[in-house]
Formats: structure tokens, sequence, C-alpha cells
């Protein structure tokens, strides 16, 4: 693919990162210049800015697939879906953070946020593996510092040390493979390397070696087993939108990579695929065993996190148009239903002071409306029909089965099974469970009110009307191959 020369409408393709940017600019003044008493307008106008960047990317910056800015950026469809998405959970969880004490009333923290989302966009935009590196550390260093972001709570603390240093030590080592990967086709950029690696200049041992090292990297972002050994501990200890957004934001930006270096760079040689395989069964599989035993809502949802980048990547080695299009509508729904799912642990928490399953008795009863989000999110969490949850399953399965992969489809399906379990489990506690003696209502600010509202519609319509979101999937993964 050539690279077209610099235009001035190249600037609008990169109008939705301009303006991210330039929205955290905007906050970090307001924080300087509003009172104590007003700064929840900080979080109102991130998310507010960050609705406005979607509808100003919708207008302004449909894709046109060129290599542009020196072929740095490929502006492509798959790339527009993953901004989208990525924007979108970085509005959701401004609203999230609203009222959580110690990160609502810091500009700072909406600053970095933002941050993390124009690394991720970047990440998804990326047609160069220098550009690919830069956007990584610019998410992960953001996301490190929002893990660890209340520093006087020694769990968020804790969270913070533990999510940096597995990050650096997996990002060392998927550089290293980078690095690997220029010395031996001497290009950076990812159309350029699966030219060279077409050509059969370099040992099918050296391209799986490469490989392994990359996934290191990318393994760690979507925590699939064995790289998801942090995110119990770190979605347990971080401030809860802080969670919301590293589960869905974060993993959804490492299945990005996951697309660019190889779909684009790697394609010539398959030889990774079995490796893919078999991290895609044993994360379903571990990810749901372990989530079994957990009696706490942050940790069942850590490992429920494990176990549905497992089922994305049965979308991906499937290795296919529909394949491909199976794993980007999967992980919009994923993104819609588990920011409802932590909205709701968000509120109970702060009435509760606990994040136990236990507190959860009696919801149903107590707060009716939140109740009925939670069994939104749940089921379709677990893959119910006709929600969200149901159709990327189906879409996932779909795919493996059309590549053969009939056998990787079938653990899939036993492993919902296993999760319908637990999830179930959960709102048995939330609808059957009698309430604690003089438990009262779950208050749910407006702001609140609205984003599970948004979400919960979301769930809904992305299941029920879902050929148009599966349609814009299919363009993108269209554009790949």
């Amino acid at each position: 693919m050539s690279i077209a020369a610099f235009h001035p409408a190249h600037l609008i393709a990169i109008l939705p990162e301009l303006a991210l940017v330039a929205l955290a600019g905007v906050v970090m003044t307001m924080d300087v210049a509003l009172a104590e008493n007003r700064k929840r307008l900080l979080g109102l106008t991130t998310a507010v800015g960050s609705f406005v960047i979607i509808a100003l990317a919708l207008l302004f910056s449909q894709p046109t697939g060129e290599l542009i800015w020196g072929g740095m950026i490929r502006n492509d469809m798959a790339a527009f879906v993953f901004r989208l998405v990525f924007i979108f959970s970085g509005a959701i969880t401004a609203l999230l953070s609203l009222d959580v004490k110690g990160v609502a009333h810091k500009g700072d923290y909406y600053a970095i946020m933002l941050g993390a989302v124009v690394g991720m966009c970047f990440m998804a935009l990326a047609a160069d593996v220098i550009m690919l590196y830069l956007a990584v550390e610019t998410a992960g260093i953001a996301g490190y510092v929002l893990a660890g972001y209340v520093h006087r709570d020694d769990r968020s603390a804790e969270a913070g040390l533990k999510y940096f240093l597995f990050g650096a030590a997996t990002s060392a080592v998927m550089l290293y493979g980078l690095s690997l990967l220029y010395g031996f086709t001497g290009e950076t950029n990812l159309n350029a390397i699966a030219t060279v690696l077409a050509s059969g200049e370099v040992a099918l041992a050296a391209i799986v070696v490469t490989a392994v090292l990359i996934v290191v990297g990318v393994g760690f972002k979507m925590a699939a087993v064995p790289f998801h050994f942090w995110a119990p501990d770190v979605y347990e200890g971080a401030p809860t939108p802080v969670t919301a957004f590293v589960s869905t934001a974060s993993k959804t930006a490492g299945f990005a990579v996951l697309m660019r270096v190889f779909i684009t760079g790697l394609t010539a040689s398959g030889a990774w695929l079995p490796m893919l395989v078999a991290l895609a069964a044993v994360s379903m599989t571990l990810g749901n065993l372990l989530a079994l035993a957990q009696t706490n809502i942050k940790r069942l949802l850590a490992y429920s996190s494990i176990a549905h980048a497992g089922y994305a990547l049965v979308a991906f080695v499937a290795y296919s148009e529909l394949g491909m299009a199976a794993m980007v509508y999967y992980l919009m729904a994923y993104v819609v239903t588990n920011l409802a799912a932590f909205g709701v642990v968000i509120l109970v928490a702060r009435s509760a002071g606990s994040d136990e399953i236990a507190r959860y008795a009696g919801m149903s009863r107590r707060s009716p409306y939140l109740a009925l989000a939670m069994l939104v999110a749940f089921l379709s969490l677990a893959g119910m029909p006709p929600l969200a949850g149901f159709f990327g399953k189906f879409y996932v399965f779909a795919a493996a089965v059309n590549a053969g992969l009939v056998w990787l489809a079938f653990v899939g399906v036993l492993n919902a099974i296993v999760g319908l379990y637990y999830y179930l489990a959960v709102l048995k506690v939330v609808y059957v469970s009698p309430a604690p003696e003089g438990a009262a209502a779950v208050d749910v600010p407006r702001a609140y009110g609205f984003a599970l509202a948004v979400l919960s519609v979301g769930i809904i319509l992305l299941g029920t009307a879902s050929a148009p979101w599966f349609g814009w999937a299919l363009r993108a993964a269209q554009g790949l191959f």
C-alpha cells in the first residue's frame, strides 16, 4: 500500500485525537479556575466533551483506508470503530467517576484518562511499530497512574505498583520482539514488514520467536492466560471507575494491537496461530473456573474479564473476515455490558461500603431499577438472548466453526455454560436473597442514572438490532484482508 503525501485533510483524520488533547487542556484549566464546590463540572465536561468528539468524528473523520503521516497511521474502518469505542469508554468512565471519593474533583485524573484514550486511539491507528509502541506506552503509563491514583488508599497504591511492575516487564519483552522484527526485516512499517516476510527471506523459527515475544505484551493488555496474574488484584484495588476503564478500553486496545501486528505485519505466516488457539482455550477455561469461587464482585468480574478475552480470541484465531468482524462486534458488546456492570458496582459499594457479593442481597426490592440494570448487564455477560452478549458469542462461535475450529467452539460453549452459573448466582443474591434488616435503597445520582440507561439500552439494541452494528464490524474486517 502506497503512502499518501501530506495533505491538510490528514489533520481531519486525527481530529478526534487533537480534540481529546484540547479537552484535556480545558479540564486542567477548569481545575485551576473553579471553586472546590463546583469541581463536579470537571467530570461532566470530560463526558460531554467526549460525546461531542464522537459526533465530530462521525461527521468529519470518516476513514479513507490511506496510509498517512509518513506511513505511521492507517486511517481505515477498523481504526475508526476502535477509536469510537475508546472515546465512548472514556465518556462513560467520566460519568461513573463523578461521585467517587478521591477522583471526582481532580482535574488531573480526567486529563490522565483522556491521555490514555489518546494512546489507545493511536494503538488502533498505528501502521508502524514505532508509532505502535509509543501509543502502547502512552496508554500504559496513564493506566498505571490511574490504578494507583488514590495514593492514600493502600489497596490503590498496591494496585498501581503491581500494574506498573507487570506492565513494564511485559512491555519490555514486547519491545524486544518488535526490535527483532525490525532486525529481521529492516523495516518498521507493518505493510513493508509483511512484504519482506512474504518473500521468504526470514526463517520461520525467527517469526515464531518474535510472535511469542509480542504476544507477551499484548496478552498482558488483554489479560489473557498466562498473562492475567495482575488482573484480580488490580481490579480489586484500583478505584472502581478505573477498573471499569481498564477492563473495557484497555482490553479492547490490546486486541487492536493484536489485529495490527498479526493481521497486517505477520500475515505472511500462520505459524503463530496454534499459540493463540491455545491461549483462547486456556483463558476461557481458567477465567470461568476461578470466577466460580469468588465472593468479591470486582474479583469475579476480573476473572470473568479473563474468560471474555478468551472468547474474543476464538474469533481472532478464525483468521477470516467473519472472524475479525465477530471479534470487533464482541468487543463492542463487551465494552457496553461491562461498563454497565461496573456502574452498578460503584453505586452499591458507595452505599454499602463493600464489594462483597453478599451486600447485594435483596437489591431488587430496595432499588428495583438498579437491580434491573444489573440483570441486563449480567445476562448479557452470560450470553442470554436477545441481549448483545448472546449475539456476540453466536458470531464468535460461528466464525470458529466456519474456520474448521469446531472443537474450540465446543470448548467455548461449555465455558459459556460455566459462566452462566456464576452470573446467575449473583443475580440470585440480588433477586432472591432477603435484604439485610434496615438496609436502605441505593442512591442513584442523575449522571449515573443517565449512564446506566444509555448502557442498558445499548446492550438491548446491540442484541435486538445487531445487523447495523455487525455491518460496521464487517466493514472494519474487510479493510484488513
